[in-house]
């Protein structure tokens, strides 16, 4: 069974493991840090106003605040989606659950939501990578990646970071796949040589309305 999102919709992670395993995979994930890294040189967040949606867990709520953002976190769904004031943020940052391809629905409300100008940056699995094995047939996100689709034809460029599970040994991985991902994590963990998975994350960001005159 693949891994998925719930009603919860908790995006700090790409999908839900359960208690102790979601811990264990935010210490492994992008240890390096390029995730925030790429959010601020996209954005900037620092010193500006930027809602995060679906950032309920707060890992990414607060690695954006320690750059210096003044964060406020909406669900993406529910009878408070989107809760927050018009045009109170200069930025909006979709997490993993929120904007599943270019919708104008989605859209209209981070229009909504943002200043003249301001900035929408969508984080999404870019795939073709070890932790792609996982995921199984769920390979949604390989068709966000061409020209003619959601988001590439809609406006918005790409940003793709080489990032990686990183594990304190081998032992440690092997463990970890086999208990998060069944059959596919046991495969995947016995070709490992070193204890880490590469693992690509696609950054869509576009500017939505227009400049200040």
């Amino acid at each position: 069974m693949v891994p998925a999102y719930t009603s919860r919709s908790v995006a700090d992670l790409p999908f839900e493991l359960g208690t102790g395993l979601d811990e264990q995979l935010a210490r492994i994930l992008d240890v390096e840090g390029k995730i925030p890294r790429a959010i601020e040189t996209l954005g900037p967040v620092e010193g500006r106003d930027v809602v995060v949606v679906d950032g309920s867990a707060g890992l990414r709520a607060r690695q954006l605040e320690q750059l210096g953002a003044r964060v406020t976190v909406v669900d993406s769904t529910g009878p408070t989606a989107f809760a927050a004031p018009e045009a109170s943020a200069d930025v909006v940052v979709g997490l993993w659950s929120a904007f599943r391809g270019a919708g104008s629905g989605e859209l209209a409300a981070a229009s909504r939501l943002l200043r003249p100008g301001g900035r929408l940056l969508i984080v999404h699995d870019y795939g073709r990578d070890d932790v792609a094995e996982l995921r199984g047939s769920d390979r949604e996100y390989g068709a966000w990646t061409y020209r003619e689709d959601p988001f590439l034809g809609s406006g918005f460029k790409i940003r793709v970071l080489h990032c990686w599970w990183t594990f304190s040994s081998v032992d440690e991985a092997h463990t970890f796949l086999e208990v998060a991902f069944g059959a596919m994590g046991r495969a995947v963990a016995e070709r490992l040589t070193r204890p880490r998975l590469s693992y690509n994350v696609a950054v869509y960001h576009r500017t939505l309305g227009e400049e200040p005159a």
